[in-house]
């Protein structure tokens, strides 16, 4: 059995504590937060579980095998490195630090100790998204485009832009998704509350391709919107995070391209570009909560010593093109380059 503690229990962290309570092969040892009225309904819930707000008296106990971090993300970094010094595997909320350096260090601290560093990209364990990059590894073709919209109205945060807090999301999922990474990207946005970070924000990326991608934010939108589009030469993709069943459809839809290009005029654009209208199909999705898959995975690359697929380089790899995008809002969308970081499968 694989001791877990889990930091902090408020937004994030009830969830945590839930599922691997119930994960088999793990054993919820400890909550530990700093308030305890939060303490005290975990004790009401969880009458087996240490509760504790003292983070050192965790890191001591020996049956703790690992830490599963759901706290401000400007704590991440040195919550982490703690638990990962004291010889614990870490479980860590996104995004996984609050700068490039700190993420760049969390992946080798956890390299050289060989100890499991997992980031908490949820949705790429969901079965919509799994979906598809099984179809866009096996039957889009090439891909065009990634365009993306994630609004509702609210909820504000007063430590990190509508970015950090909603694009993470869909940064997660292109970068499991999609057969290469961004080379650079490009970010405007705006803050409508004196005192604050922005609320809206639109992100472009480049890559070595023809690729584009686009993300759209917003915390002041009247509707809930969480809709993907992926565009490839053969078929055409549409996530809706919304729909209560079909989440994923995918359309044989597409142009195609032929005829004589020596020709001038009309002729030449009805000739050259055509058309193709064929079926649309909703494919059975895997409904597994994805954090309860998540949890055992992470579990069981514990056990087995193996990388888990969202680990310390995919987090990295988020909070790289975060901490890009954030200076490109400071410069008012100035194109902002990338290290270039080749895809770990």
């Amino acid at each position: 059995m694989i001791g877990i503690a889990v930091i902090g229990y408020g937004y994030w962290g009830p969830n945590l504590v839930r599922n691997i309570a119930e994960v088999p092969g793990a054993r919820l040892l400890y909550v530990c937060d700093l308030r305890k009225e939060r303490l005290a309904a975990v004790k009401a819930r969880y009458p087996s579980v240490e509760i504790t707000d003292d983070f050192e008296q965790v890191l001591r106990d020996p049956s703790v095998d690992a830490i599963a971090i759901a706290t401000p993300v400007s704590t991440h970094f040195k919550l982490a490195m703690k638990a990962m010094m004291a010889g614990k595997h870490v479980f860590v909320e996104k995004p996984m630090a609050w700068t490039v350096d700190e993420a760049r260090r969390m992946v080798d601290e956890a390299a050289r100790r060989r100890l499991i560093l997992a980031v908490d990209h949820t949705f790429v364990h969901t079965g919509a998204v799994r979906k598809m990059r099984e179809i866009v590894e096996n039957g889009l073709g090439d891909v065009y485009y990634y365009d993306s919209v994630r609004v509702n109205l609210g909820l504000f945060q007063h430590d990190v832009s509508v970015v950090w807090d909603l694009a993470v999301h869909d940064l997660s999922i292109m970068d499991y998704v999609l057969p290469e990474k961004p080379v650079a990207v490009s970010a405007t946005g705006m803050s409508h509350v004196v005192g604050e970070p922005e609320n809206i924000a639109y992100l472009n990326l480049f890559f070595e391709s023809k690729l584009i991608a686009h993300i759209h934010v917003n915390w002041l939108a009247p509707v809930k919107v969480r809709r993907t589009l992926i565009g490839g030469s053969s078929k055409m993709i549409v996530y809706d995070d919304l729909e209560p069943s079909e989440k994923i459809k995918i359309y044989d839809k597409g142009i195609t391209l032929n005829g004589n290009p020596q020709r001038n005029g009309e002729k030449v654009y009805q000739m050259l570009v055509g058309y193709r209208t064929g079926d649309m199909y909703a494919p059975h999705l895997d409904m597994t909560e994805a954090l309860s898959r998540e949890l055992s995975q992470f579990v069981d690359c514990v056990e087995q010593n193996q990388q888990p697929i969202a680990d310390g380089h995919a987090g990295l790899r988020v909070v790289r093109i975060l901490e890009a995008a954030t200076q490109s809002l400071a410069q008012r969308g100035r194109l902002i380059e990338l290290e270039q970081t080749r895809r770990i499968a």
